[in-house]
């Protein structure tokens, strides 16, 4: 494993694409791309965000007192520990096995933690290496040196990240709102349309202001862009990531298998531009003109306005 800890975190609002670019670095030699979304919040994070987004999506936070079994044990994690440890009632039970427990994974980090000081840099770090030592099904091609996660709506603590790991990249995508809230009218228990478009801007405006605030850093793109040119897309990504463009980017897998659909790695099952402007297509006139008149300015922003 490389002996510099480079950290990029895909960043995206909920059916924003963030599952789907997370699929499409998947297969890449260069890069540890975590299996699912790695939810590396804890129980501890409260500010005023805490009642908009789940605690588990966010950058951790961890007591000033404790040790690094309990910090490992509060990192929420969910999709990873429910794989490993109860495969029959995990919605991922049909990919392959990784080859460890949840404990195999601690015995790693608690390894990769001796002698070192309890920050959260060091925690997280330890979290990430810890995952890719552990997982011994993956197909590894020996030249990785980035190591990926993704964790919605992430971006939002974009100035902790960076004051971790200030060489770290959040990569934050972002699609048309339409698009977006027609995908979650999908879920069992959607969003209403004002609760999303008004969290849709919320999210949308951090990633910008953090972009601004941090430019090396924050790199805001956008889903459209993605599945209109994948290959002229991912050229440009590849650079601005510091890695050697790879064809296996132009399509989404789980440790380097093809998939031909993305569920249940979240509700955009076909990454193309046809699939987006039908989805698009979905909602009525109604609906669509709610969500243009609650989403104006960061849609002149992003370039929407038009849509």
């Amino acid at each position: 494993m490389p002996k510099k800890f480079k950290l990029v975190m895909i960043s995206a609002m909920y059916e924003n694409g963030g599952n789907t670019l997370q699929r499409h670095l998947d297969g890449h030699p260069e890069l540890y791309v975590y299996p699912f979304e790695s939810q590396p919040g804890t129980f501890m994070v409260q500010d005023f965000l805490t009642s908009l987004f789940p605690q588990k999506y966010r950058w951790p936070e961890f007591g000033i007192s404790g040790d690094t079994g309990r910090d490992y044990e509060m990192i929420i994690d969910e999709e990873f520990k429910v794989r490993v440890n109860t495969p029959h009632v995990s919605k991922f039970r049909h990919v392959s096995d990784l080859g460890c427990t949840n404990a195999d994974r601690k015995k790693v980090f608690l390894r990769l933690m001796k002698g070192k000081a309890r920050t959260r840099a060091n925690l997280m770090e330890a979290f990430y290496r810890s995952t890719f030592e552990a997982w011994k099904t993956r197909k590894n091609s020996g030249r990785e040196i980035v190591y990926v996660g993704y964790s919605p709506i992430i971006g939002v603590d974009s100035d902790k990240i960076i004051a971790d790991f200030p060489d770290s990249i959040i990569l934050h995508i972002v699609r048309n709102p339409y698009a977006a809230y027609a995908e979650t009218k999908r879920r069992p228990v959607p969003y209403t349309l004002s609760r999303y478009t008004r969290t849709w801007n919320i999210m949308q405006l951090a990633a910008l202001n953090f972009a601004g605030q941090y430019p090396k850093n924050v790199v805001v793109v956008r889903f459209e862009d993605m599945v209109a040119d994948k290959v002229g897309f991912f050229r440009k990504l590849s650079k601005t990531l510091g890695i050697r463009y790879s064809d296996t980017m132009t399509y989404p897998s789980w440790n380097g298998k093809k998939l031909d659909h993305q569920y249940p790695w979240g509700t955009i099952e076909i990454p193309t531009e046809k699939a987006n402007r039908e989805t698009t297509n979905e909602l009525n006139r109604s609906e669509r003109e709610l969500i243009s008149s609650q989403s104006g300015v960061i849609n002149k922003a992003l370039g929407y306005d038009k849509l």
